[in-house]
């Protein structure tokens, strides 16, 4: 993050298309490079300023589990010989196109 962000809120909200809010720490939301551009005010997004980020091609469930992963990610980013996630099968493609879409 640039130095013009380090004075906004730890945390942001990722809203699903069906509603649901998830408020997560800034630095794991950043784990996708979709989300990091949103946040940054110097690319003039009105979530750099609210917080807010509207990801409407997501479900509450499947954002759950990306969501999860964020902090997976930045629990286990420098570590090795790391256990993989539990994907439920029946959300395997949806996760795969909400990772491409959120550059993860």
């Amino acid at each position: 993050m640039t130095d013009t962000n380090k004075d906004l809120s730890p945390y942001v909200t990722l809203v699903s298309a069906d509603g649901f809010e998830f408020h997560v720490r800034r630095s794991a939301a950043c784990v996708s490079g979709t989300i990091r551009r949103m946040l940054d005010v110097q690319n003039n997004f009105s979530e750099a300023q609210s917080g807010i980020c509207h990801l409407e091609n997501l479900s509450g469930i499947v954002l759950e589990k990306v969501v999860e992963y964020f902090y997976y990610n930045e629990k286990h980013r420098d570590s090795t010989g790391v256990t993989d996630m539990d994907i439920p099968a029946d959300l395997c493609l949806e996760l795969l196109m909400a990772a491409d879409y959120l550059d993860t």
